[in-house]
């Protein structure tokens, strides 16, 4: 069993998928190819679960297997006959094949508007080589997603499991789209956004939403309770937002197009019941000094050289009155004092919004190896005036040489953490949690730095008498020191011995 309780089968499932990436390495650059792997993912999918809800309209014999409202009716993508993966796959190996994909992506745009100029059409162009395209076309052919368990669930795990890799290939320019899957579920499970309104004002590839209905639908709840808002500036980034939700099967408002959340918000008047996010760490030169009025500033304007605390900011505006936010933000956030930044953080400490901070482990990132730190905001404290640091920096587990990923374990133990907090029956452990007040707060000048609060993990005792162990140390630091004796002498001789002395 995998992390997500899924079968090994599942996983090799996954793999056979990016061989097909691996087909066109080489050819073009991860960031390109990318596009061309999660599109006939999608086409693919979509046509699978039209052609399974075609052959029970054929069954039925009623004659509405091209009528359009009986997909719509079960969320289903209608797949117009041009666009069917039959079509497609006998093209494989023709010269126009890219030109093919591109009218069936046009095609299923025109007869779905939720589509609308969100599928890649770029499958034509002359440096995407045809052969290898041929190739990955075959691949996807021989793989009956519909016969992987429950479709939905494993295309949408086979697209993150994708865009995961893709996100090791591109390095620093994948910060744009991917989070990692154990910082969302970290996330997730402190929030438990059972029902309301979900909201990314950044939200690359739609992972927050992803993990939030899978949070849902493991909790025995239900899907349609949460309803998801969102926004990104990338254009690129943006699209496959909404293929990967639409694979999902959650309906998702991210506005009609991409655009920049400080200068254009999709959603003005939105109060949120959880919002989580993930910004650009540091991100500079945002526009503060055309929005320096801006009634989001509600703490003091942030400056221009760091937009950190305009993305909390402008994610506490748009919390509902009991509302919860969980982002992940870079560790100079809690100590900073530059620009305004620490009376800014003081405003909100003073308001009693900051519920918790978790000082995460280093090397989860693909894209950068700042430290970070996961904050969590409430409108209304179950424990007013106290804030639960929790110092997470030696959890997780080194997956290859350069990354580490947070196991369920370690997610689990810090969910089971905050709800303790919150429950007011957490025990205060050296090294890892405690539960600071607001005025202990201010007296570290209003530094939320977890490794302040927490102090520094008991060592076990190991049994040994004090007199017993001392002596066993200093026994072995006398031999050291003989040896230390010995070695000097020895150097001397020897450096005497060529002409030189000490």
């Amino acid at each position: 069993m995998d992390s997500n309780g899924s079968t090994t089968a599942t996983i090799g499932f996954e793999q056979q998928i990016w061989r097909a990436a691996d087909i066109l390495r080489g050819n073009i650059d991860a960031s390109e190819y990318k596009h061309v792997i999660l599109g006939l993912i999608f086409l693919k999918y979509i046509s699978d679960r039209f052609d399974e809800r075609y052959r029970q309209l054929v069954e039925e014999d009623d004659g509405f297997e091209e009528d359009t409202d009986e997909y719509a009716a079960e969320n289903i993508f209608f797949v117009p006959p041009s666009s069917r993966w039959n079509v497609v796959a006998e093209a494989a190996h023709k010269p126009e094949i890219g030109q093919i994909i591109d009218d069936a992506m046009r095609a299923i745009e025109r007869e779905n508007k939720r589509l609308k100029d969100v599928l890649p059409k770029n499958f034509a162009r002359p440096e995407l080589d045809k052969r290898r395209l041929g190739d990955v076309v075959d691949l996807f052919s021989n793989i009956q997603m519909t016969e992987h368990g429950n479709s939905k669930d494993i295309l949408g795990r086979t697209y993150e499991y994708c865009l995961a890799r893709f996100a090791e290939r591109e390095g620093k320019l994948a910060g744009e789209f991917y989070t990692p899957a154990c910082v969302v579920r970290t996330l997730v499970e402190v929030l438990q956004p059972f029902r309301g309104r979900v909201y990314d004002p950044c939200c690359g590839s739609g992972g927050m939403f992803v993990q939030s209905a899978k949070f849902v639908e493991h909790h025995q709840g239900n899907i349609n309770d949460i309803s998801v808002y969102g926004q990104d500036s990338n254009p690129t980034t943006w699209k496959m937002a909404l293929m990967n939700l639409a694979i999902r099967g959650i309906d998702a408002d991210l506005g009609n197009y991409n655009s920049d959340t400080f200068f254009n918000d999709c959603h003005p008047t939105l109060k949120a019941d959880f919002i989580m996010a993930n910004p650009p760490f540091n991100l500079s030169d945002w526009g503060t000094d055309r929005l320096a009025n801006d009634v989001r500033w509600k703490y003091g304007l942030p400056p221009s050289g760091n937009a950190n605390f305009a993305w909390l900011q402008h994610m506490i505006h748009h919390l509902s009155p009991v509302g919860k936010l969980g982002m992940v933000l870079a560790n100079g956030s809690l100590s900073s004092q530059s620009g305004g930044e620490g009376e800014i953080r003081r405003r909100i400490i003073e308001d009693d919004l900051v519920e918790g901070i978790i000082a995460m482990p280093t090397q989860l990132f693909y894209t950068t190896q700042i430290p970070v730190s996961l904050w969590f905001i409430s409108r209304n404290k179950m424990l007013k005036g106290k804030t639960l640091f929790v110092d997470a920096r030696k959890m997780g587990t080194m997956i290859s040489r350069k990354n580490r990923e947070m196991m369920p374990d370690d997610i689990d133990k810090i969910a089971a953490t905050f709800k303790a907090f919150r429950d007011g029956t957490l025990e205060d452990v050296k090294g890892f949690c405690v539960s600071v007040t607001t005025d202990d707060i201010a007296k570290q000048d209003f530094m939320l730095t977890p490794g302040r609060y927490v102090g520094i993990e008991e060592q076990e005792d190991d049994g040994e008498p004090f007199e017993e162990k001392m002596a066993r140390l200093t026994g072995e630091l006398s031999i050291m020191f003989k040896r230390s004796h010995e070695l000097e002498e020895e150097i001397r001789q020897r450096l005497g011995a060529i002409g030189f002395e000490i």
